[in-house]
């Protein structure tokens, strides 16, 4: 008959380092107001602004079509009330916010290139373990709760 004990996995490489709530290594707490915000609030912050943006294109763009309209005035809403006030109107339903690392405020200059990257899509679904996309990597900046 085989040997049916079970067998104990091998422990751990102490040289490896402990997995870590996304943002602890980059100073933030692992839970509450200033951690990363989960996937679950950016995906529907992300859908509030789209249909914001598609509303507004449709009442006040109606020349620029269908597809154009809304891309427009969402990278417009991004490149604006994140650069300012840290946070698009999705980000402010959900209770999330935009930060730069360093503390200082976004900025027209990193608001812009993270609206721009944001827009063409791809950076977005590019991240990493502390969940910032390429978009808020070039930026500088993490996408947190409130």
């Amino acid at each position: 008959m085989a040997d049916r004990t079970t067998r104990k996995s091998p422990d751990p490489d102490p040289a490896e380092p402990p997995a870590q709530a996304p943002g602890v290594r980059l100073g933030l707490p692992a839970t509450g107001s200033g951690s990363v915000a989960g996937w679950g609030r950016r995906i529907l912050g992300l859908v509030v602004d789209w249909v914001v943006a598609t509303l507004v294109a449709r009442t006040v763009l109606e020349g620029l079509g269908r597809d154009l309209g809304p891309l427009l005035v969402f990278f417009v809403m991004h490149l604006l009330l994140v650069s300012t006030i840290g946070m698009s109107i999705g980000h402010a339903v959900v209770g999330i916010a935009v930060r730069r690392l360093d503390g200082r405020p976004v900025g027209l200059a990193m608001g812009a290139l993270r609206a721009l990257l944001l827009t063409l899509v791809i950076p977005a679904v590019v991240f990493d373990s502390d969940r910032r996309g390429l978009h808020d990597k070039v930026a500088t900046v993490v996408v947190v709760r409130r």
